[in-house]
Order: structure tokens, then sequence, then C-alpha cells
């Protein structure tokens, strides 16, 4: 008999497959262009890709690109023009998901000097959104985990930890609430050489991108 454990295991496996294929599914309806290009990933390797975690890229991860300014990353919010106007994360561009395939759009991500990064409210349009682009044989692909809500979950709202949690959690803690402080947030016991600090750091600065390789530079990187 298989073990419990096993089995459940093996069900959750058979359900992130299907949903693998139902995002497929969801963005060849969605991108009629899809149909189009002839230089596709065989359906062996995209399913391999899809199961490797490694395409997600954390908040924390990205909150550092932003602050330390790394020019060889582009932020494509996939979300529709409407929500990407409520509030976006700074520095991305927005490429909704039905026009991401578009010829003033695919430029973005067809390309191989810089490191794209798809961001949803969630993972779900990110994710279909990779698909697409993997399948398509570009590279240098990846997703923010969790997306605009865990965003607002661990960099904009940090949760305190409570005394009885590691020395870790408070490290983490501080390292969030820190780059809240850099992306606008304020807080009571901030002294006046920090507001000096999120001060600067909040003004705008132009960026030169340096791209990887030698090709014409896109526009729109971090």
């Amino acid at each position: 008999m298989i073990n419990r454990n096993v089995a459940k295991a093996l069900s959750y496996r058979y359900i992130f497959l299907a949903a693998v294929l139902i995002l497929l599914a969801a963005g060849l309806v969605l991108l009629p262009k899809y149909k189009m290009h002839d230089n596709k990933v065989p359906a062996n390797e995209l399913l391999s890709d899809a199961l490797n975690p490694e395409r997600y890229i954390s908040t924390d991860e990205l909150a550092g690109i932003i602050i330390n300014q790394v020019p060889s990353y582009i932020l494509i919010d996939v979300r529709d023009t409407t929500d990407f106007q409520k509030y976006s994360i700074p520095g991305s561009l927005n490429k909704p998901l039905k026009k991401l395939l578009d010829d003033d759009n695919v430029g973005y991500i067809n390309q191989s000097q810089y490191d794209v990064v798809f961001i949803s409210n969630d993972n779900f349009y990110a994710d279909q959104a990779w698909i697409l682009s993997d399948r398509l044989g570009y590279k240098n692909l990846h997703v923010l985990k969790g997306g605009i809500n865990n965003w607002f979950q661990t960099i904009i709202n940090p949760v305190k930890p409570s005394q009885e949690m590691p020395k870790t959690d408070f490290e983490l803690y501080d390292s969030r609430k820190a780059a809240s402080m850099y992306f606008g947030v304020a807080y009571p016991d901030q002294n006046k050489a920090a507001k000096a600090v999120e001060a600067v750091n909040k003004a705008p600065k132009k960026v030169i991108p340096v791209p990887k390789k030698k090709k014409a530079p896109v526009e729109g990187g971090c």
C-alpha cells in the first residue's frame, strides 16, 4: 500500500500539473498571436521548467534589487492598466497579459540583455506570462513570488515578530522595515536621521542600464 503522505504528495503534484495545463490553455486563449511563433520549447522541457521553483524571486530580493539600483532587471507588471494605476512597484512597466506578445511589447521579453521579472497580484497571471514566454524560448525570466499581495505583506507592511521568536526573524524584520521606509512608509519611532535618509532615498535617480551583452538597450530597467 502507498503511504498516505506519499499519496498526498502525488495528489498535490497532479493538481499542480493540471494547473499548469490550465494556465497554458488560458494563455493560448488570451494571446492569439502565440500561434504565430515557431521557436517553441518542446512540451516536456516546458513541463520541467514549470515544475522548477527557481523561476521565483522573493520580495526581499526584489526590494534589494530596486534599492541597490541594479540595472540589469526589467520589471513587467502584467495586470490590467486599472490595477497598475492604483498601485505598482517602483520602476515596473505595465504590459497587460493580453497584450504581452504585441509587437510593441515583445521586445522587452525577447532579449538576452536583462533579467525579466513578471509581476501580478499573486502568481497566477505572472505565471501565465512566464509559461508563455518560456514556451517561446525566451530567456532570463522570473516571477515575483506572491506578487503585489506578498509585496505589501512583507515589504510595505512587515509584521513585527513576537518576543519569543528567534533573532533571525528580528533581523529580517529590521531589513524589511528599512526597505519599507525607502518606499515611503513612515514609522512613529523614526528619528530625524532616518527621516533625512528616507528623503534622500525617495528622490528618483537616473540610472543608465548596463546590458549583459552588446545589444541595443531596452528602455525601462529598474
